[in-house]
């Protein structure tokens, strides 16, 4: 039996480096190729090395598709095409094409401008790699060979997210990436069709979390972020440059606006602006409230928010500062985190999740001493909050999308082992599927049953309801259908049999079976016959029983005949015969006449 095996190199019960292997109908895909936050060794990026030993991914991959333009799922691209070596067709959607290379290199920048790493890619290998990309619209179905063909659907999340369904001959899988089943501010909902995949890849991040109305955690945003300021304190909010930043600046624009307020509100990052001119670019993509306000103003554009210097965060008084990255594991966020964990006045909010090794994480789990770069330690004083705006499904959204799209089989990535395991209990339970939730490395294999199509002549579907003498047969039940399956240019047609030789230009043969039964029975052959015929009316009498002039009975096709054996006068042999449309029939009289007659 044919089957579909996957094998997360990344993401495999842990959040970040994703990287999921897909073999399908003999295709090879890699599905998205991302690094690890918490990491600044090897382990930053997926391990390549399973695919192949040594030489270029190019020949052991056929396509690599990227869901969004978030580092965890795109951060070792470069990495990948470029110095391990793949010169396949790399896809992904119009914003995650124009958005990824700006945040490669701003990573790029971090890691080796400012850390000074070597074995990185350089921007000259950003830009090579980004000619390899071939831009997807939604909807729209994409033949990347004869054989495969891959089809984006909207997964809110981030502008220009995207699940990708994924399909070889008859089979077929849904990879989601991360996305969104609520609509927030400034995108809508994840949507995909009932396609019925054989297996359903699905992010986990919030597994067990059913998150609580959203706008109690937006007036419980507001209300920590008023309080901080009122008492003269400093409130930093750690964001990524694209997604969460802009929902959590319209809240507070707005806010701003209504109350009145006064105290100053920075985005740190030049990436703002970049950002604001793509979610212009790509207006279609955010939602209808966004796309209807455009007309008379941009929504992205802030009367009460202003770009950040450095040299601010030393500004007496309030402010509220959002500052990139969203985990506190470099840049800008980390340092004014620096600066203010010593002040109880002040406030940092996580909106976000926050990889293990990460500062964020570490402060999110209450550590108040933090061992910080050169052996310092810093004493964190200012209060910790943590509040999910973060854009990814919960619970309740998985189980919507299942719905949704009514998978045969149920794979789980990017969440950590525990709260997988949970979920992994529920699906079961609800949708009677399997569900699988490999580690990174460990492959799964699912065997699929592939179903054939195969089309009917209009005759041969007139004749069965002229023999089932009813209406057409229920669409939905089984129903066996006697005829002659032709094949042309891979596709199947079921034929009379007449209509089969009429177009092969062949002739008709009969075949027919013929059994022999001993039977005792003293009287003569045709008193014998007479019996047989009398005792298969009382017994058989929905079928056409004739006791012919030739000395033989016949039951539709099928015919008897009686002859006397040459050694015992007293035994009679019976010869059955009949054409293979009786055959059920024919076997059931033969062992029927076994049993002998009725005296």
């Amino acid at each position: 039996m044919p089957e579909i095996k996957v094998t997360p190199l990344g993401a495999g019960q842990d959040v970040g480096r994703s990287c999921i292997l897909v073999s399908i109908g003999g295709k090879n895909i890699m599905l998205d190729c991302g690094m690890h936050m918490g990491y600044n060794d090897d382990r930053r990026f997926p391990d390549f090395s399973y695919i192949t030993q040594n030489g270029r991914l190019t020949d052991f991959l056929d396509c690599v598709i990227i869901s969004h333009f978030h580092l965890d799922h795109c951060g070792a691209l470069p990495y990948m095409s470029e110095m391990v070596g793949y010169d396949g067709p790399i896809y992904m959607t119009h914003p995650t094409k124009a958005i990824c290379p700006i945040l490669l290199e701003d990573f790029r920048k971090i890691t080796v401008d400012k850390k000074g790493e070597t074995n990185f890619f350089t921007s000259q290998m950003i830009k090579d790699c980004m000619k390899k990309v071939i831009p997807l619209n939604l909807h729209q179905t994409v033949q990347v060979d004869d054989e495969l063909e891959i089809k984006a659907y909207y997964a809110g999340h981030v502008l220009g997210a995207a699940m990708v369904h994924i399909k070889v001959g008859s089979e077929s899988v849904v990879y989601t990436g991360d996305y969104n089943m609520t609509p927030d501010r400034h995108l809508g909902a994840a949507w995909i069709d009932k396609c019925r995949p054989d297996i359903l890849i699905s992010e986990s991040t919030y597994a067990t979390t059913i998150r609580d109305s959203k706008r109690c955690r937006e007036r419980d945003f507001l209300k920590k972020v008023h309080e901080t300021i009122e008492r003269g304190g400093k409130v930093l909010i750690p964001v990524f440059a694209l997604g969460r930043a802009q929902e959590l600046c319209i809240l507070l624009e707005t806010f701003w606006e209504r109350m009145n307020l006064k105290a100053p509100i920075y985005f740190s990052t030049g990436l703002t602006e970049k950002a604001n001119h793509y979610y212009k670019l790509f207006i279609t993509w955010t939602n209808q409230k966004i796309r209807k306000t455009f007309v008379q103003r941009n929504m992205f554009e802030f009367k009460h928010i202003k770009a950040f210097d450095r040299s601010y965060a030393d500004n007496p008084g309030p402010m509220v500062v959002f500052a990139t990255p969203g985990m506190l594991h470099a840049g800008q966020s980390l340092q004014i985190f620096k600066k203010w964990a010593g002040n109880d006045k002040n406030m940092v909010i996580m909106p976000g999740y926050c990889v293990q090794g990460t500062i964020g994480h570490k402060i999110l789990n209450g550590q108040r001493k933090l061992e910080m770069e050169g052996r310092s330690t810093l004493d964190v004083k200012l209060q910790v909050e943590y509040m999910s705006f973060s854009a990814h499904a919960d619970a309740k959204g998985i189980m919507q999308l299942i719905r949704m799209a009514e998978p045969r089989n149920m794979l789980l990535v990017h969440g950590e082992a525990a709260k997988m395991e949970f979920l992994k209990g529920k699906i079961e339970q609800e949708f009677s599927i399997d569900c699988y939730m490999p580690a990174n490395g460990e492959t799964v294999a699912v065997t699929t049953n592939p179903s054939v199509p195969v089309d009917i002549s209009l005759n041969l579907l007139k004749r069965e309801m002229a023999l089932g003498g009813g209406p057409l047969p229920d669409p939905k039940k089984p129903r066996t259908m006697h005829g002659t399956l032709i094949m042309k240019e891979n596709s199947l047609k079921l034929v009379s049999s007449e209509q089969a030789l009429k177009e092969l230009g062949l002739n008709e043969h009969q075949l027919r079976f013929t059994c022999r039964v001993q039977l005792q029975d003293p009287h003569s052959d045709s008193d014998t016959l007479h019996r047989i015929y009398t005792h298969l009316k009382s017994v058989l009498k929905d079928y056409t029983i004739q006791h012919l002039p030739d000395g033989t009975v016949m039951v539709e096709s099928i015919v008897i005949k009686v002859s006397s054996s040459a050694e015992d006068a007293n035994a009679k042999v019976l010869l059955l015969s009949w054409s293979y449309q009786d055959e059920d029939l024919g076997s059931y009289l033969s062992s029927l006449l076994k049993k002998g007659l009725p005296t």
